[in-house]
């Protein structure tokens, strides 16, 4: 076992003043600045609740990263509502001394990682946002202060947030935060980047978005079960995401007996929202049941991610996007589990042939496409230099026709990897059954035909699920097999 470092003298005196809290909150009168986070770490992870409201009163910095020291130490409710009460004490106050600057409260666990390392002694650089003021004690700051007069305290202060809405109850301190924010809507800005939703009633989420400053958000996700009526009640505040840089739209379905006016008027609004997103750049559209024949007006912006999957489109909807100039820069395009078995791939083959010098990753997993389909998307295929990912599993592929994809691609230098569905010639019967032996020749082939042209990477061939029970058979160096094809 190592030897565990001891307690450094910075550490010990935070712990030896936190004995008395009545006397760590008298100090902070005369704290040198470099010293407040020092002893916030330790005040917040002993659970000194009345230190911590006391400090976030008093905090010298203009930004207080509470996420980032969440992320270390699991937070307890406790400690995490003192900490906004102290923030809510601030704000009641009609005038603020000068020398109290916090200006934003940083809930999220992946920024500023490093501040409280940094005053630590740990590391050296800090976010300039973070920057201290010349390290004085407080005591002198306050003559200065005294002289100059006080500010009004009457200027917002931002929380800034990542949320994840799930099921009907939410957490505690989220729960917390959002009656401090709803206490002080005026003085209390609440900007929230990523917001996911998952299963939560839509009166709650509403409730929940009046709270935030919607422009706030850059990437969100609705991977919600939705009817159109629902997704109708949304809309209007995905209009006032103006910097909404990244949408997932998830299982979104229409009634049996919904009224097609009802459905127009629903895709509609959609439409005309999507107008007031200028700056979308990822866009994800999962198992949305009234996509079909509709797809042209909900591309407006120069995207670089496309995601269709697990959607019935026409193959209007593929010329669409064979013409649209939204997707002329495509770096990642995914249309698994769309049907084309019965649609021409000319537009698709269109749409690659565009998008060939910027195209990095493509997935055309579990689409049907028969190896006629295929071969005519092949000349498109080698003209993408940037592509370094190609997965088409699920797919009705011969041997013949892998084969012509690794002499179509031996010009891709960035191609790293590709997944393939098992061989037709793999397979025992109609329904599925895959023969073991036929299944490692044929992969044992396909690696020495790679291994020729120079690109001796790992063959993935990933087959149709076994008819029994369903399961995926994925075969690399070694098959990984269900349990029907185990040995009894």
């Amino acid at each position: 076992m190592g030897v565990q470092a001891p307690p450094r003298l910075l550490e010990l005196a935070s712990q030896s003043l936190l004995q008395d809290e009545a006397l760590a909150i008298a100090a902070l009168e005369e704290l040198p600045v470099e010293l407040f986070p020092p002893l916030f770490t330790a005040a917040f992870a002993g659970r000194h609740t009345h230190t911590v409201k006391a400090m976030v009163q008093a905090w010298p910095f203009a930004c207080l990263p509470l996420g980032a020291l969440m992320k270390d130490h699991q937070p307890h409710l406790e400690t995490f509502q003192a900490a906004l009460d102290g923030l809510d004490l601030l704000l009641a106050q009609e005038v603020r001394p000068r020398r109290w600057k916090l200006q934003v409260l940083d809930l999220r666990r992946n920024a500023h990682q490093d501040f409280w390392t940094s005053w630590s002694g740990i590391k050296a650089s800090v976010c300039s946002l973070l920057e201290p003021e010349p390290a004085q004690p407080m005591q002198k700051m306050h003559r200065v202060e005294a002289q100059a007069g006080l500010k009004p305290a009457r200027a917002p202060v931002e929380v800034l947030v990542d949320l994840c809405l799930k099921e009907d109850t939410l957490d505690e301190t989220i729960s917390y935060l959002l009656k401090k924010a709803k206490q002080r809507r005026s003085l209390l800005n609440l900007r929230c980047q990523k917001l996911r939703i998952f299963t939560i009633p839509v009166e709650s989420i509403r409730r929940i978005l009046k709270l935030m400053q919607l422009d706030s958000i850059q990437d969100l996700e609705v991977n919600c079960t939705w009817n159109l009526a629902t997704l109708a009640s949304f809309l209007p505040h995905l209009g006032w995401m103006g910097n909404l840089r990244r949408l997932l739209l998830s299982h979104i379905h229409v009634l049996p007996r919904t009224a097609p006016i009802q459905e127009e008027h629903c895709v509609a609004q959609l439409t005309a929202q999507f107008l007031n997103l200028p700056h979308l750049q990822e866009l994800y559209l999962d198992s949305i049941s009234f996509l079909k024949g509709r797809l042209h007006p909900c591309l407006k912006t120069p995207l670089e991610t496309l995601w269709i999957t697990n959607c019935q489109i026409s193959e209007s909807d593929l010329r669409y996007l064979s013409q649209c100039p939204s997707v002329g820069l495509l770096k990642h395009l995914c249309l698994s589990g769309l049907n084309l078995t019965n649609l021409s791939l000319e537009p698709l083959q269109v749409l690659i042939e565009r998008t060939s010098a910027t195209l990095q990753d493509l997935d055309l997993d579990e689409c049907g496409i028969m190896d006629s389909q295929f071969s005519a998307l092949l000349p498109s295929l080698s003209r993408c230099s940037q592509l370094t990912t190609f997965s088409f599993c699920g797919n009705h592929i011969s041997m013949a026709v892998l084969e012509s994809l690794l002499d179509h691609t031996v010009g891709l230098s960035k191609l790293s990897l590709v997944l393939y569905p098992a061989p037709l010639e793999s397979y025992e019967d109609v329904r599925g059954t895959l023969h073991l032996g036929l299944l490692a020749q044929l992969h044992a082939r396909l690696k020495r035909l790679l291994c020729a042209s120079g690109r001796a990477s790992t063959v993935w061939f990933k087959a149709n699920p076994c008819p029994h029970c369903g399961d995926q058979i994925v075969y690399s160096t070694e098959p990984i097999l269900c349990p029907c094809y185990m040995p009894t």
